[in-house]
């Protein structure tokens, strides 16, 4: 029964978040959502993403791989090294050869990326009819409108319309193409306990862990805004400074 609900989560994660050429259908536009990060001076929202830290590694990872992402690099989310120490202690990786040339299991390191609910792709299609979980590190940069896409896919299941008819396996999802999704719904009221009063609600998850893949798949938009800010000051005091010395070069010909 683990196995085939798995599977199921997978095969409609891959379904949800394949390439727009694919997304044909009369599936609303996913609704725009208030996102700290939205705008020039956006920025992060650090307590929402180790919230949905925390969605991710005890929902989304069962099936899902963080890749690119480092535990290190969790300082950014306002974690402390020790903080980040104890989160990686948690794994274990494979390393080696050792002396005799064997591999080893280990507890994983800070410079060590997340680590993947599968040993290899070909055990993770085993484990889930042949397809294969998409990694999460990129996911909201793979959809247009990626975070409003994550955060309606999330929050879209609900009861079929009336006269739609589903077949085994699948669940009605109002933001699907079609309406019609293999992934039963991944999030509940209460399946995540958030200790600082946060409501423990499905909006709530979906808002939290959409942060967090967003800083997964962009760790440096907050540098990247101040840099580009930055970058327009000058460009306007530089105007201004150019448009004296015009005024002053040219102010006696006529």
């Amino acid at each position: 029964m683990k196995k085939t609900i798995l599977s199921l989560m997978a095969l409609g994660l891959i379904i949800g978040f394949a390439p727009s050429s694919f997304a044909a259908g009369d599936a609303p536009h996913a609704p725009h959502q208030h996102w700290h990060f939205d705008g020039i001076t956006g920025q992060f929202d650090k307590a929402a993403m180790q919230r949905g830290l925390k969605v991710y590694r005890e929902v989304c990872s069962a099936c899902h791989s963080l890749k690119r992402v480092a535990y290190r690099n969790l300082v950014d989310l306002g974690y402390t090294e020790d903080q980040v120490k104890n989160i990686a202690v948690e794994y274990t990786v494979t390393d080696g050869p050792n002396e005799d040339g064997e591999m080893f299991d280990r507890p994983a390191r800070p410079s060590d990326k997340f680590v993947s609910p599968y040993p290899n792709d070909k055990a993770a299609k085993a484990l889930n009819n042949g397809a294969l979980p998409p990694d999460l590190s990129l996911i909201t940069k793979a959809r247009h409108n990626g975070p409003n896409y994550l955060y309606a896919i999330l929050t879209g299941y609900g009861e079929p319309e009336h006269g739609v008819e589903l077949m085994e396996g699948q669940h009605w999802n109002k933001y699907m193409p079609g309406h019609v999704i293999a992934m039963a719904a991944p999030l509940s009221d209460g399946i995540v306990a958030y200790e600082d009063g946060t409501p423990e609600t499905v909006s709530q998850y979906s808002k939290d862990v959409t942060n967090f893949l967003v800083w997964a798949a962009d760790p440096y938009l907050e540098t990247r805004k101040r840099t580009g800010i930055a970058v327009l000051i000058f460009l306007i005091v530089f105007s201004g400074v150019m448009y004296g010395v015009k005024k002053k070069i040219w102010k006696d010909i006529h």
